[in-house]
């Protein structure tokens, strides 16, 4: 199967903030900017495997500033790494005033999906080719991410975790030295 390179998956999303989107304090409800992400990431995971897809996991998401009514938010998704049926998906959320001419980075997180085909079953996916010096970063970080998110949902040993065990133990060892 032949690979793909990241920027092949990029997507970008824009939103306007509206009063249904907001809570009692005018902030945009987190619930809502989770369904847009959601959203991104599907179609850019879609891309790289060029069928449907499924949200198996999304990582932690921590909203590092309140997004206000009247912004317009830019979701910027793309294909971190891919395993055999999955691919995960990178997004960083950006929050815009306009007519102050702020833009904030609001959040970042890294979403999981499932290839599926026609019947409903995992089918491969393409390998993702990192290019840049970032993508090399992203692709390899992968690979810890899912050994923690398969061991907190209970689909690994964390003994059978040797890129989580490389990474603590590996420190521990060069603390003694």
């Amino acid at each position: 199967m032949k690979g793909k390179s990241s920027k092949e998956s990029f997507t970008i999303m824009n939103e306007l903030v509206l009063p249904n989107d907001t809570n009692t304090l005018n902030n945009l409800m987190g619930g809502r900017l989770l369904h847009w992400m959601d959203i991104a990431a599907a179609i850019s995971a879609q891309k790289h495997c060029n069928r449907i897809v499924v949200t198996a996991s999304v990582d932690n998401v921590s909203f590092q500033h309140p997004i206000k009514l009247g912004d317009v938010i830019t979701i910027e998704a793309k294909v971190s790494r891919a395993f055999t049926t999955s691919v995960e998906v990178r997004l960083d959320v950006y929050a815009q005033n306009i007519p102050s001419g702020t833009k904030v980075k609001s959040n970042e997180a890294y979403y999981t999906f499932v290839a599926l085909d026609q019947n409903g079953r995992t089918i491969p996916v393409p390998p993702m080719l990192p290019e840049t010096d970032e993508e090399v970063e992203l692709y390899e970080g992968a690979l810890r991410r899912r050994q923690l998110r398969l061991i907190l949902g209970g689909k690994m040993k964390p003994d059978d975790a040797t890129e989580l065990k490389a990474l603590f133990f590996g420190a521990v060892e060069s603390k003694k030295n």
